[in-house]
């Protein structure tokens, strides 16, 4: 499955390494873009083994019993959870965007911000700070539309924003949507 099939814009956040900056940088940028009237979806990866669910709650019991899926919901929010490992067809130990996209209502959003894929095929803004001595990644990936540094850089050839101002990353953001409208 492609992303191309998801109707709305995703803009994704990458960088050489964890401990970048990218959920740092996430958490100043989204009310700057909600301020502004966006309603944002946000989908992580997860490197490591992860529960959102707490061991001795109902939700949990229930989905250790072997549930492939539990949804939980309240008045106030609503949490599905899928046991990848439960369902032959998606026993790859690599989970992909395009897995994930669809599991999104694109109907009450209208930005999806993705934090970390970065291999997927997608529109992306690397996160760079020189002083951790890692390479950028925008030369070998035509993905990559602008480099956020901490500080200046000379080898970029997409444009370079101040990671330290998330005002400008979100005038960045909002002429890139504007030109994926006809």
């Amino acid at each position: 499955m492609s992303t191309a099939a998801f109707t709305r814009p995703v803009l994704g956040f990458c960088a050489y390494g964890s401990g970048s900056g990218k959920t740092t940088l996430l958490t100043r940028l989204i009310p700057v873009l909600t301020a502004r009237g966006l309603r944002l979806s946000v989908v992580k990866h997860a490197h490591h083994k992860f529960d959102v669910d707490k061991p001795g709650k109902d939700s949990y019991r229930l989905r250790e019993a072997g549930a492939v899926q539990t949804l939980v919901g309240s008045d106030t929010r609503w949490a599905l959870m899928t046991e990848r490992q439960r369902v032959p067809e998606r026993q790859s130990t690599t989970i992909e965007l395009s897995e994930l996209l669809p599991q999104l209502d694109d109907s009450v959003i209208d930005l999806v911000l993705v934090e970390g894929f970065k291999q997927a095929e997608i529109d992306k803004i690397e996160i760079h700070r020189p002083s951790l001595g890692y390479p950028l990644l925008a030369p070998g990936d035509d993905s990559i539309i602008a480099v956020a540094a901490d500080a200046p850089l000379s080898a970029a050839a997409v444009p370079t924003l101040d990671l330290n101002n998330p005002e400008a990353i979100a005038d960045f953001i909002a002429h890139w949507m504007k030109d994926l409208t006809p």
